[in-house]
């Protein structure tokens, strides 16, 4: 078992290069040393940072980048030990921890959330159930079935469109719906949806409905459309589509 004097030099020696503007260098570990400690470290978390969120990256310039992930890197206490989780715990921080500044675009957490959806849902070892659910069920008559890997999104901001040339200074008056899944072809997709279809995806997430024409029936009422044969239809399209793709499996093979 480490000695208390061991695990002391350990807190003073990883404080230093997690901070070291205000943690002092143990004095027995040469500076040259210290460096190649410091710049390693940091380096590797900067990095899987940068590539997770590529777009973020691109809207600061070097020294502000700098400061944004040297604060995750000084306050941010971890939950995981594993690099791929990296991306997750700065969401984390930016969620938690964070205090936006001049330097930070106001749609700074829901860009980071929408970029790191894409790596999370590439790496889901999320499986349906193949007796759970019928890939040729009708879609209408039963109910659908959402993928596993298939997570509906709302935004305040468009962050789908945001980019070095295009950062809104105020949300649009109404908010975004997008839908991400990953497909057959493992790549993840991102699709921008109509409020009408982003309310329907809700229902056969939540299963507050028996079959599809029961949650596209309510879909009408709340749309307060004057023709609800309309709605459905266009709806069977939509979940049919949905379906082609991959988001949408089939229906439940649950009687209840």
């Amino acid at each position: 078992m480490p000695s208390l004097e061991f695990q002391a030099h350990q807190l003073r020696f990883t404080a230093h290069i997690r901070d070291p503007d205000h943690a002092p260098r143990p004095p027995d570990v040469p500076e040259p040393r210290m460096a190649v400690y410091r710049e390693l470290l940091y380096n590797n978390v900067e990095g899987f940072i940068a590539r997770g969120f590529p777009v973020l990256r691109r809207l600061y310039d070097e020294a502000a980048w700098h400061r944004l992930v040297r604060g995750f890197f000084v306050q941010h206490r971890a939950r995981s030990p594993y690099f791929l989780e990296i991306p997750r715990e700065f969401l984390d921080y930016l969620d938690r921890e964070h205090v936006p500044g001049t330097e930070d675009p106001p749609f700074l957490y829901e860009l980071a959330h929408y970029e790191w959806v894409e790596l999370a849902l590439s790496v889901s070892d999320a499986e349906p159930d193949p007796d759970g659910f019928d890939p040729q069920g009708d879609l209408l008559a039963e109910r659908p079935i959402l993928s596993p890997v298939a997570w509906p999104l709302r935004y305040v901001w468009p962050v789908h469109r945001i980019g070095p040339d295009f950062q809104p200074e105020a949300p649009p008056e109404r908010p975004t719906f997008l839908l991400a899944w990953r497909g057959q072809d493992e790549e993840v997709h991102f699709m921008e949806l109509h409020p009408a279809t982003a309310r329907l995806l809700e229902l056969v997430e939540t299963a507050e409905r028996p079959t599809g024409r029961a949650m596209l029936e309510q879909v009408a009422v709340e749309l307060r459309h004057p023709d609800p044969q309309q709605v459905i239809a266009a709806g069977h399209e939509a979940l049919k589509a949905l379906h082609a793709a991959g988001a949408i499996l089939g229906t439940s093979r649950d009687p209840a």
